[in-house]
């Protein structure tokens, strides 16, 4: 990543993750509300069910080192350590979601069981081969290069063990190019939501294809996740988010108001939920 691209993610998650946690909790991601998005649901629920779902999806059984590659202020890390009995080690960009990670994993008693960094995806500091599970929940969007991200998901995992990626995608383009109005709304969502740029599924799956990988898989899940947007925007204009908002600075507020973009672009089909796993064969390279 850019120097001032990693300052825009750290300041927008410095600003933005207290707000967050204060009026929707500690899951920082989408929620699922069955396969056709039919089902009602309480926001928090439903981000539950997603992780609980994405796991059943992968077929992980088991798990002893994981990493989350994007880990907020812990909610999947903490949650997966718990659910595995595992270790865990989170890594973000933002010094304040590192900070309340390890003090949500103190009060919780996970703190032995965890660990929680500042590090770039793009460069991580883990040997080769280090995790059995590579855990990246809608951290991927953030990436200028998919590529090296995906490599690097790979490298760090252990021969036999499995990465599950989960990213915002726009739609593919084999049949159609995105149009002029389409790259503007995904223009205006990176402004907002501080992406560099996001990219089609099936281009995700051609980067994994080069990358020493089996059993490979993936899934659009776009229906599944895109009630969630309807659900955010009813919590984010009460008395105690407006609030909040307030004093979390106008990027923050910015993106509050922005939320219908992400609305917007799942109901025109342009953005997508995709998500990947794989197996890394015994005997693979980093």
């Amino acid at each position: 990543m850019t120097v001032g691209l990693n300052q825009q993610i750290q300041e927008f998650y410095d600003a933005s993750s207290g707000l967050w946690e204060q009026v929707w909790g500690e899951h920082m991601h989408h929620g699922y509300y069955g396969a056709d998005g039919s089902l009602p649901k309480d926001r928090r629920e439903a981000q539950i069910d997603l992780i609980e779902a994405l796991l059943t999806w992968a077929e992980v059984q088991q798990a002893s080192d994981i990493l989350d590659v994007g880990c907020g202020i812990g909610g999947s890390s903490l949650y997966l350590a718990a659910r595995y009995k595992a270790n865990a080690t989170g890594i973000t960009l933002s010094p304040k979601q590192a900070a309340r990670a390890s003090d949500r994993a103190r009060a919780a008693g996970l703190a032995a069981a965890t660990r929680f960094l500042v590090a770039d995806a793009l460069q991580m500091p883990f040997a080769d081969n280090s995790f059995d599970f590579v855990w990246s929940l809608e951290s991927g969007e953030h990436m200028p290069d998919k590529g090296q991200f995906m490599r690097e998901l790979v490298r760090v995992l252990k021969p036999g063990g499995k990465v599950l990626m989960v990213t915002w995608c726009h739609r593919p383009t084999d049949q159609q190019p995105l149009t002029a109005d389409e790259l503007h709304h995904l223009q205006e969502i990176y402004r907002v939501y501080c992406l560099p740029h996001v990219i089609s599924l099936p281009e995700y799956e051609r980067i994994a294809r080069s990358l020493p990988l089996q059993d490979l898989r993936t899934a659009d899940w776009s229906s599944a996740v895109a009630p969630f947007w309807d659900m955010v925007i009813d919590s984010a204009f009460t008395p105690a988010a407006i609030v909040g908002l307030l004093f979390s600075g106008w990027k923050t507020i910015e993106a509050a108001i922005s939320l219908n973009l992400m609305k917007t672009g799942y109901e025109r089909g342009l953005i997508r939920f995709g998500l990947l796993c794989g197996t890394k064969p015994l005997g693979g390279q980093p």
